[in-house]
């Protein structure tokens, strides 16, 4: 992968279509379609904006891998509809969003979009794998700021987030992080793992806000020199600052591996190359056919072809 890719957080995206899109666009049968053909719509724009040549729908084969759950048991619990003793834990999702999950995936697939998803691991892991391979510029488009910890501008790798649909997006490259979060991309997975995340079970440092975790990087470089500071006497850690990271001690021990996404995931053999054409065209026009794609895939093909 040499030219512009784009990674696309595929879950992050269909979701953001489906609360952005009204439940009245439907299928022939009255099926709810609003997430499939928002995320279209959104692809359609990415690609007649930002021109990749490659593109990437990446999955979460696993939402909870086990391996994150082990080391921090609270991560993402509360949003477990069911527990599964084998295999992934299924997540609360609308009713109403689930049974598009799969024409979405069809229609990919169809399309020749090339989709992602490898068991025991989430699309983050996908994009951040990826992301480490790719020997062009990258484009990650992602509502979920964990993402920010792979921007690099050196290499090329930005975050595209979405603010209004993806007409409006924000580019996020390092000299947006630094002046928003004062850290560079390297150093966001730090301050997200010191400061905590309540929409993923991260419980983070007992008061230690963004504010302060990003002081702490300043002050000591990265995770492993604020917790040297601990151990040494003439560092400049308040005592409150020094025994709250001292009882934090086991979840720090465990949290990086747990917030900075993999880039070692085993991805399968697959052409990335922005398809021109319908990979399989008979069966593209029965599914807008079966669901009420209409002009949603119209204009997406004819981005594809220009």
């Amino acid at each position: 992968m040499t030219g512009r890719l784009m990674l696309l957080d595929t879950a992050s995206l269909y979701f953001r279509a489906y609360f952005g899109v009204p439940d009245s666009v439907k299928a022939p049968d009255g099926t709810p379609v609003n997430a499939v053909r928002g995320l279209l719509d959104f692809i359609d724009r990415l690609v007649r904006d930002h021109r990749p040549d490659e593109l990437v729908a990446c999955m979460d084969a696993d939402w909870r891998p086990r391996w994150r759950v082990d080391l921090i048991p609270t991560y993402k619990a509360h949003r477990v509809a069911e527990e599964h003793a084998t295999g992934p834990d299924e997540e609360e999702v609308p009713d109403t969003l689930s049974p598009q999950v799969p024409v979405i995936e069809a229609v990919l697939d169809a399309l020749g979009i090339a989709r992602v998803g490898v068991a025991g691991y989430e699309a983050d892991d996908v994009i951040g794998t990826f992301t480490a391979r790719a020997g062009g510029p990258v484009d990650i488009v992602t509502g979920d700021r964990d993402l920010y910890q792979l921007v690099d501008d050196a290499r090329g790798v930005r975050v595209l987030y979405p603010l209004k649909g993806v007409g409006t997006l924000q580019l996020t490259d390092e000299a947006w992080l630094r002046q928003k979060y004062g850290v560079d991309g390297r150093g966001y997975a730090d301050l997200a793992l010191l400061r905590g995340d309540p929409s993923d079970g991260l419980p983070g440092v007992a008061g230690i806000g963004e504010k302060t975790a990003a002081k702490l990087l300043a002050e000591f470089g990265d995770l492993a020199g604020i917790l040297a500071a601990v151990d040494d006497p003439r560092a400049k850690l308040t005592p409150t600052q020094r025994k709250r990271l001292t009882e934090a001690r086991p979840y720090l021990a465990v949290a990086p591996k747990v917030v900075r996404v993999a880039d070692d995931v085993p991805l399968p053999e697959v052409d990335t190359t922005l398809p021109r054409t319908p990979r399989e065209p008979e069966t593209l026009e029965a599914l807008a056919r079966r669901w009420g794609l209409g002009g949603s895939l119209q204009r997406l093909t004819h981005t594809l072809a220009a």
